[in-house]
């Protein structure tokens, strides 16, 4: 048996690492994604598709339709990059301090949008994209109508365009492009104004059109603002919405309208969201395009010819004060209250103050290692009536225990009596059996609150701490941290008092190990703050035993 094990084994392995290497060497490799992606999308234009009378249109094709006068066909790679341009084409960018912008006159689309202060990962210094690239799905700033072929013709035709500035600065701090699709022919006009500003995220559209009857879908593009798709323990990705007045974090199937008063639709990830803030839209369009892939639109009721829509756009991170300017309740993106159940409304009350101190304490530090440390040791302070009152109990029930278990042992057949003498026994020694437990329950809020600040909040993404610790967001790259960590809870648990038989006592020195394999790939800084309480409980509980409880009985 153990042989055929063996040699299964290695065959498998044998097929996964050689299976590349046999098909490069016989010239089958399959097609690189961006390649099948761009022959599937060329396919797929060759038939009638249905998601261009919904919501998005597929990327155009060679065959798709023109603009007026241009029998050209579309240069612009699927990936919104790199292919070579017609002279009739062009990528207009827009740079400032905080991003790099590019959108394509065909269709007007975004086909770029770098965040110039937030690199990938720590190791890789290429700024972050908030644009999906190499979708087959139309980019944000498509205009979708109820009619299929004239909506293929707005995304694809190519747009003429007007700009006012090349580098946004203190010097020039606004900016406007408008870009502009006529067709005599049928008195059609499309106009898309953008005023970009050199110190904000916001970008205000205007979009006036002619011509056009019905319905307007304005499209947040396909995972515009997702930048990783991680199953992490808190938060959600994907889609969030603020119509009539409730927040609602979509999860759709297939396609979900919501209908009513609009404030914001967003795409949003851990870190990162992109969001449109209509005037007077009429409802939200959701719609899961494939796994892990959503698009977004905010649709208009029609409206007289010339009326512009006006509408905002939010392309950037998550920071709680550029969002909560905005006075729409988008800061709610950052849910300081969701904890691996559910929202709960105590934990973010708790964490919205802690979240203040936090980052009031780093405006001196200038470290959030550092600053994890001094905040963990101020709450600690904070509770210390509440951990000896836990301690004591603890303790107190330790001392007893003997005459618990005779109790027991005396009174095991008759169950009424057994809980009358129990109840005179910590009567009579002034002992809260639950006394133990309760402090930590009043203080679980305050610990949850805490993880999730340090789970969610962009403020620790790529902040260094020191040595090998260079960004507290991610794991520890060598386990240093989670390590420590586990012996010091099994310090803890040598020094704690218990009330446990010898079996229960090793069983529960298990759980060390399961909470070190489990904070292996929490972020450092989260396991940084579990750390300095261990230490800081350790040291409490040394104090405790030594000086106070060393001068006076615990009874």
């Amino acid at each position: 048996m153990e042989k055929r094990v063996i040699v299964f084994l290695v065959l498998s392995l044998t097929i996964i690492f050689g299976y590349d290497y046999a098909l490069k060497e016989m010239g089958w490799l399959p097609q690189s994604p961006s390649t099948q992606e761009a022959s599937v999308a060329s396919e797929t234009d060759q038939m009638p598709s249905p998601t261009e009378s919904t919501l998005v249109s597929t990327t155009p094709s060679p065959n798709a339709a023109q603009a007026p006068g241009q029998n050209q066909p579309s240069s612009q790679g699927l990936d919104g990059s790199a292919s070579p341009l017609t002279p009739t084409e062009e990528v207009v960018s827009i740079e400032t301090d905080l991003y790099r912008a590019k959108i394509s006159t065909r269709g007007a689309v975004l086909t770029s949008w770098e965040l110039k202060r937030y690199q990938q990962t720590a190791t890789d210094a290429a700024p972050v994209q908030l644009v999906r690239q190499g979708s087959k799905f139309a980019g944000p700033f498509t205009v979708v109508t109820t009619d299929a072929e004239l909506t293929k013709t707005l995304s694809h035709g190519l747009y003429t365009v007007s700009q006012d500035f090349s580098t946004l600065d203190s010097a020039h701090p606004l900016g406007h492009i408008t870009f502009q699709f006529r067709d005599e022919s049928k008195n059609l006009l499309l106009e898309k104004i953008l005023t970009f500003h050199a110190d904000s995220y916001l970008v205000d559209i205007a979009i006036r059109t002619t011509g056009l009857d019905g319905d307007l879908t304005v499209g947040l593009g396909t995972n515009f603002g997702i930048v990783e798709w991680g199953d992490g323990l808190i938060g959600q990705i994907g889609s969030a919405s603020f119509v009539d007045e409730k927040v609602d974090k979509d999860a759709p199937d297939s396609e979900v309208e919501r209908k009513g008063a609009v404030h914001w639709l967003a795409l949003q990830d851990k870190y990162f969201l992109a969001v449109l803030i209509p005037k007077q839209a009429s409802s939200t369009v959701v719609k899961k395009e494939g796994d892990k892939l959503l698009s977004a639109g905010v649709r208009f009721s029609a409206q007289p010819s010339g009326s512009p829509l006006n509408l905002q756009l939010y392309a950037g991170p998550k920071e709680y004060d550029s969002l909560a300017a905005m006075h729409i309740g988008i800061e709610d993106t950052i849910d300081f209250g969701w904890f691996v159940f559910g929202s709960w409304s105590v934990v973010k009350a708790v964490a919205k103050p802690i979240f203040y101190v936090l980052r009031f304490i780093n405006d001196y530090t200038h470290n959030y290692g550092v600053t994890i440390i001094l905040l963990t040791m101020m709450l600690k302070v904070l509770f210390v009536p509440l951990q000896y009152k836990s301690y004591k109990s603890m303790k107190q029930m330790q001392v007893i225990q003997p005459k618990v278990l005779a109790i027991q042992e005396k009174f095991k057949e008759d169950r009424d009596r057994l809980n009358k003498e129990l109840i005179k026994l910590y009567r009579d020694h002034k002992v809260n059996p639950v006394g133990g437990c309760l402090p930590m329950v009043l203080q679980m809020p305050v610990f949850v609150a805490l993880f999730n600040i340090l789970y969610m909040t962009i403020d620790l993404r790529q902040a260094p701490f020191m040595a090998w610790i260079t960004d507290l967001s991610v794991q520890d790259p060598y386990y240093v941290l989670p390590i420590i960590m586990g012996v010091t809870m099994v310090i803890q648990q040598k020094i704690t008092p218990t009330t446990m038989d010898p079996t229960q006592a090793k069983i529960m020195l298990m759980l060390p190990a399961f909470m070190t394999f489990l904070f292996i790939n929490f972020p450092a800084g989260l396991v940084l703050y579990w750390l300095t309480n261990n230490v800081l409980t350790i040291s409490q509980q040394i104090i405790t035993d030594r000086v106070i409880f060393a001068n006076k009985p615990v009874i």
